[in-house]
């Protein structure tokens, strides 16, 4: 019976091993030294914040995988033999027919900066939580370093357990490199508001510790001294290519592969975080580290493995998070500065945080990307605008079929229009009419 090895236990190794099993009867093996069981990266922070259980963010009962013929193995994987196909294990030598690396990524480190120091740490796998945990008990103030999404989730994290927060910020804005510069501004602002001290165009240039190296101050690149007990690294993730360095698997910043997801070794494959695409499909990064994006590798992996040759295609591109309850969402392209051949169209509710944003085509229209802060759209609806190539102007006309917004909440959509229609004075939108709730009540039971 053929054997498959998965190396990894994250979406993308669970999905494909999910999917083999549905697609074959082949004997499967998973490997992680992260943790026992499959579990929601996504969740770490909610743990941490006492909201959950660590038995909370795991999707399957422990069961499942004898139930479901999957061998879960808790070790790390030391090298890989690749003409005798062979796996070293810290416990044990496994064989395969073939491999599959779902290594994930590592947080980023600074060079300047010694990550052994007792109080400096990222935040990416399990075992970084428990570090947390430790690194923050009784402490009072902590530093966070890097403007991107894992950043605001750890001073929410922080901030919950009434630990003070200075955030250092690269750019003027916080993912002023990805935000065009109005949702960025809110989203700066926002931090302000919660509580979080933003110091932006600001980086670390120095760790001050004590005679027992725990943190006890930093040095900024403006020269000001902060006093604080924990440094959060949050300055992006790298894929992890650890296993293959000393390998003929070819890589570069992370693990290369073809459409089908292959390796450059024949019966290896590579999936989700720590995969780097030859050529990207559809216009996509070659580095996508995204939850959907390694969920979608796997079952695309594993009809390769299956015997049905499939192409890896990602559809429109999405991705969602919240900056402490504002939420985000994004669909297909929006460039933090607009090009030339795209115009924009931006609308912000005056009283509060949510704005809206549409780019389109300058010539035919044809929208390009959609941006929402704090409100929610329906996903189906706007990655099928994108795909169909609708017009801003039939966006607009038929933005409430992308509201999903809870029922009885205050809509947006008529103050969006009339902000379309006094840029567009030459093509109006026709703004439907509010219903006299009273006149409909009494249309009724008259």
């Amino acid at each position: 019976m053929k054997h498959i090895v998965i190396v990894g236990n994250g979406i993308a190794g669970i999905t494909a091993a999910r999917h083999i099993r549905k697609l074959s009867d082949y004997k499967i093996t998973v490997i992680s030294s992260e943790s026992t069981h499959f579990f929601s990266r996504t969740a770490l922070m909610y743990i941490y914040m006492g909201q959950m259980k660590y038995e909370h963010t795991k999707p399957y009962e422990d069961w499942f995988w004898e139930k479901n013929r999957i061998e879960l193995k808790y070790d790390k994987v030391e090298s890989i033999n690749i003409e005798r196909k062979n796996l070293q294990l810290t416990k044990e030598l496994l064989e395969y027919d073939q491999l599959i690396l779902a290594t994930g990524s590592n947080y980023n480190t600074l060079p300047n900066i010694n990550p052994d120091i007792k109080g400096v740490q990222g935040l990416y796998h399990l075992q970084d939580l428990e570090k947390l945990e430790e690194n923050t008990k009784n402490i009072k103030k902590a530093v966070i370093v890097g403007g991107g999404l894992i950043g605001v989730e750890l001073a929410e994290m922080l901030i919950s357990r009434n630990i003070e927060v200075t955030f250092l910020i690269r750019e003027n804005t916080f993912w002023g490199n990805v935000l065009p510069i109005e949702e960025a501004n809110i989203v700066t602002q926002h931090l302000a508001k919660m509580g979080v001290k933003v110091l932006i165009n600001t980086e670390l240039k120095e760790v001050y510790c004590s005679v027992n190296q725990c943190v006890v101050s930093v040095l900024t690149s403006k020269d000001e001294k902060i006093d604080c007990e924990f440094v959060g690294l949050t300055i992006g993730v790298s894929p992890n290519v650890d296993l293959v360095k000393n390998t003929s698997i070819e890589s570069r910043k992370g693990i290369l592969v073809n459409e089908y997801l292959e390796t450059s070794e024949p019966d290896i494959f590579a999936i989700g975080d720590c995969i780097e695409h030859k050529n990207p499909p559809n216009e996509r990064k070659a580095i996508e580290q995204i939850w959907y994006s390694g969920k979608l590798m796997g079952e695309t992996v594993a009809k390769n493995i299956c015997g049905n040759t499939t192409k890896y295609e990602p559809d429109i591109f999405y991705n969602s998070a919240k900056f402490f309850e504002i939420e985000y969402q994004v669909y297909g392209k929006i460039a933090q500065v607009l090009p030339a051949n795209e115009r924009t169209f931006y609308w912000k509710n005056p009283e509060n945080n949510n704005c809206l944003r549409i780019n389109y085509d300058a010539e035919s229209e044809r929208i390009i990307g959609i941006h929402a802060l704090g409100i929610r759209l329906r996903q189906a609806t706007c990655e099928k605008w994108i795909r169909n190539k609708s017009t801003i102007k039939y966006v607009l006309e038929h933005l409430d079929e992308a509201n999903f917004n809870p029922e009885f909440s205050k809509p947006f959509i008529n103050a969006i229009l009339e902000k379309y229609n006094l840029e567009h004075p030459e093509k109006p939108i026709l703004i439907k009419k509010k219903k006299n709730i009273a006149n409909l009540i009494s249309r009724i039971f008259n």
